[in-house]
């Protein structure tokens, strides 16, 4: 089976993961409860909207009405958004 050729820079060859490793030097890890907390966050946004479908607007909170919607989309949104700065 033919091998691929290596990419040369500057005349010489590179591996692929050279300019990985120093374009993600000196960014710090995320903390630990980085992860557990954007995927809590987007598991109760989606049971807050599927409770709100359920119950027929019963629950979770009945005077916001169709508002309930925006609070779901609005939690989750917020968990997907720490997605982007997890490292």
């Amino acid at each position: 089976m033919a091998e691929s050729k290596k990419r040369k820079k500057n005349g010489r060859e590179v591996e692929d993961d050279t300019e990985i490793k120093n374009w993600t030097d000196g960014i710090p890890l995320s903390p630990a409860w980085w992860a557990p907390t954007f995927v809590a966050l987007m598991i109760v946004g989606l049971l807050w909207v599927v409770v709100y479908y359920i119950s027929q607007g019963t629950y979770p909170i009945p005077k916001l009405g169709a508002w309930n919607i925006a609070v779901g989309l609005g939690t989750m949104m917020m968990g997907f958004l720490m997605t982007l700065r997890w490292r």
